[in-house]
């Protein structure tokens, strides 16, 4: 999980991104208001992360829910990010990967 703010985000030049961001920041202050960088080819590597997650999900054809759509994609997200290595204390590789989860389990039992 991401336990801090995001300083900046980086969108292409659609207006709909300005407008909730403006909206996200007037809910929260001058101080800890977020940048928005709208260049149009700036994004292309956030968005070309997400050509795997879509992978995954072609096979499977849609969701009959909006509930299933939501559990199938936290635990797809969750396990990227864990073998990414962007928890904290978690490192990349097979062997980290192990012990992170077995560390995660404990701590649920």
């Amino acid at each position: 999980m991401r336990c801090y703010q995001p300083l900046t985000i980086v969108t292409d030049k659609a207006h709909s991104y300005a407008k909730v961001i403006g909206e996200i920041n007037g809910r929260l202050g001058p101080e800890n208001a977020i940048r928005n960088v709208d260049r149009k080819y700036l994004s292309n590597r956030i968005e070309s992360d997400h050509a795997a997650l879509k992978q995954r999900l072609r096979p499977i054809r849609g969701f009959q829910t909006l509930a299933g759509a939501k559990a199938a994609l936290a635990g797809i997200e969750t396990f990227r990010t864990i073998r990414k290595g962007q928890f904290e204390n978690c490192e990349t590789g097979v062997i980290n990967e192990i012990t992170f989860i077995s560390k995660l389990f404990q701590k649920a039992a």
